[in-house]
């Protein structure tokens, strides 16, 4: 039986956390209770210690799958959740008395008393940031959660939510928005202003969707039950474009050079990037969480990561 590397860690905030980890937008919708602790196990037995989910994922039923999965392995683990987008008409933004309930409906359905990472998963525009800021501050002097971060904040958002706070308070320590080698935007102010702060940045879709797995190919038909099944290829607009796949084949090249798959390249890459704490990749089976996972064993030399930026440039 062979027997997988130890799975390297980094911080976020005062949070140990393992390099790679288990994005859990699956449950609930694409694989259902006998799926996920499937994938749970899987990632346990891998290493992965950042288990990443949100209240709208699976309409609720993500977080509810993944306590039970957890069970009594829940404090083995860094479990995040987020909040602020709409569950219903009722459940929805960032105002202070919605981020408690919000809360804790979340420890309910994960049947914990604490979440370690609890993110706000939009900005709210009808809410001041520093009245949410207050709210979590509460919560995490209450002991239900540990720290709090952001997604999808652009960077003065994030510089204004940094303003915000008062001395002692709680503070953003991570921002989780889409990173990957065919969408590197956040390279422009995003992931500078992370760095000027000390804010640990934490990429989502860092396979573009499974376009970086290799399994959409020009001129093909996408393969029945993939995320973008229903995407027409060659779209030039879409992302499935000939342009954006040629990328992956040269990317795929690349890879297969080194004797490595575009999937590990993918989330090598990402590791090698200074500011990124943790890589949040989805998984529908046992065999994508272990794919996933040897990625971490890919550690990029210079000389690799100025090949890599030739063919997938910044922008």
């Amino acid at each position: 039986m062979s027997t997988m590397p130890a799975m390297p860690s980094r911080r976020i905030g005062s949070l140990e956390v393992s390099a790679v980890g288990l994005g859990c937008n699956n449950f609930g919708g694409r694989i259902d209770e006998k799926g996920t602790v499937e994938v749970v196990s899987a990632a346990l037995d891998a290493g992965i210690t950042l288990f990443d989910t949100a209240d709208i994922y699976g309409g609720t039923r993500s977080e509810e799958l993944l306590g039970r999965a957890l069970g009594r392995r829940r404090d083995e683990v860094v479990v995040a959740t987020k909040f602020g987008m709409e569950v219903d008409a009722e459940r929805n933004g960032a105002k202070p008395d919605y981020v408690r309930r919000a809360l804790e409906d979340s420890l309910r359905r994960l049947r914990t008393d604490h979440v370690d990472l609890y993110q706000l998963h939009r900005p709210d525009p009808e809410t001041p940031i520093a009245d949410t800021l207050g709210a979590l501050d509460d919560l995490v002097r209450g002991g239900k959660v540990r720290e709090i971060g952001c997604s999808n904040f652009s960077a003065a958002q994030v510089r204004e939510a940094q303003g915000a706070i008062h001395e002692g308070a709680a503070r953003f320590v991570s921002l989780q928005n889409e990173y990957s080698l065919l969408k590197r935007d956040a390279e422009l102010k995003v992931i500078p202003e992370c760095e000027r702060l000390g804010i640990a940045f934490v990429p989502y879709f860092p396979l573009a969707s499974g376009v970086l797995t290799g399994k959409y190919r020009r001129g093909e038909p996408s393969p029945p039950g993939a995320r973008l099944s229903g995407v027409t290829p060659g779209d030039p607009r879409g992302p499935l474009s000939d342009e954006r796949l040629s990328l992956v084949e040269a990317l795929e090249d690349f890879a297969s050079r080194n004797e490595h798959s575009v999937l590990e390249l993918a989330i090598a890459w990402l590791l090698a990037r200074p500011t990124v704490a943790s890589v949040i990749a989805g998984a529908t089976s046992a065999e994508q969480v272990e794919a996933n996972v040897a990625a971490a064993g890919w550690v990029l030399s210079d000389v690799q990561i100025e090949e890599v930026d030739s063919i997938a440039p910044a922008p």
